[in-house]
């Protein structure tokens, strides 16, 4: 008879002992269970790896919950990838609404149908101030100085990355066609900042928002006008729609949005919607509203 009432006692403990547990996960909200499956994997345009790695990819991990993986890269190239299926994520952010273009239909896996214009950020020169020329990038006509003999000048490649197609562009405006041809300066994205700082290159083509972090100093460019118009979506094939949505939340709401700002981008406010605004998901339409 002892035995009966030992085996029930214990039965009534474990009983209590799970209910406690059950109950200490349920009091710790979405955050207890987001960060149980793969993290949200985002790929971005490589301008913007200060802004997610320091500080919205893990200010959205902890205030969420989730998991965060990012990595950046040329917009472009990203693209070309995630087409191809080498690369998979559940949000891409883009340095250029058409690279968007490339994602959507049928021919093009429909990896996209829809996407928000949420910030932009002006074409720049940066320069390394312990330069020889650093001097007269601040005294005399930008487009005069680049073509000085002996100045490295560091771009990106246009075939992967909006930025350095920009870079092209406003050199081919100014008749500095021969530096547009050049290819010998041209880097991946995330080596650019490195290099400048490291003395390799006396100047390089950054968006304003992307120099800023890392206190380069910048020159403008007028007459040239160019700049960076940051996209976000949740990819047709994310493996984990609740996560992306949540990340896109915070990436567009007051606490994203604040961090933007001091950083310098220029918000689009609301954001542009663009594609087909039916597909966006119910989550994200207090934030992105349709058009």
């Amino acid at each position: 008879m002892r035995s009966w009432r030992l085996v029930g006692a214990l039965a009534a403990v474990a009983l209590a002992v799970a209910g406690c547990s059950s109950g200490s996960g349920a009091s710790t909200g979405p955050s207890a269970s987001a960060g149980a499956g793969q993290p949200v994997h985002v790929l971005y345009a490589g301008s913007l790896v200060n802004l997610m790695e320091r500080d919205i990819g893990p200010k959205f991990a902890a205030a969420s919950g989730y998991r965060y993986q990012g990595e950046g890269g040329g917009s472009a190239g990203l693209a070309n990838e995630i087409k191809g299926k080498v690369k998979q994520a559940d949000v891409f952010i883009s340095a250029g609404p058409s690279v968007n273009h490339t994602l959507e239909g049928a021919d093009n896996g429909n990896q996209v149908s829809w996407y928000a214009t949420f910030a932009s950020s002006p074409l720049v020169i940066g320069y390394n101030p312990h330069s020889r020329f650093a001097a007269d990038l601040t005294s005399k006509p930008w487009q005069q100085v680049l073509a000085e003999p002996g100045f490295r000048l560091g771009r990106t490649d246009p075939t992967t990355d909006p930025k350095g197609a920009l870079a092209v562009q406003a050199l081919n405006q100014e008749g500095l066609t021969s530096l547009a041809a050049d290819q010998g300066e041209v880097f991946p994205e995330t080596e650019l900042v490195g290099r400048l700082q490291s003395g390799q290159l006396d100047a390089g083509f950054f968006y304003s928002a992307e120099a800023l972090p890392d206190r380069i100093p910048t020159i403008r460019i007028p007459p040239v006008s160019l700049g960076a118009a940051y996209t976000v979506t949740v990819l047709n094939s994310a493996r984990d729609q609740a996560g992306a949505v949540a990340f896109v939340n915070y990436l567009l709401g007051h606490d994203g949005s604040s961090t933007l700002t001091a950083d310098g981008f220029q918000l689009t406010s609301p954001p542009a919607v663009s594609g087909d605004a039916g597909a966006v998901p119910a989550g994200l339409h207090p934030l992105i509203p349709a058009p």
